[in-house]
């Protein structure tokens, strides 16, 4: 029996395999450039009426 391929897994990284391309703090959203929580349920009650 081959003992040194029964060892334990290696450990993966845990990075993501690519990069969002509008991830925070890149340029297209930089770090600080939040919707305030009106503009954002705002924008959601527009979406559903529109869908519906």
């Amino acid at each position: 029996m081959d003992y040194k391929a029964a060892s334990a897994p290696k450990k993966g990284s845990n990075a993501p395999r690519h990069k969002e391309h509008n991830a925070p703090g890149s340029q297209k959203n930089p770090f600080g450039k939040r919707p305030s929580k009106e503009e954002l349920i705002a924008r959601l009650k527009a979406k559903a009426t529109k869908k519906g």
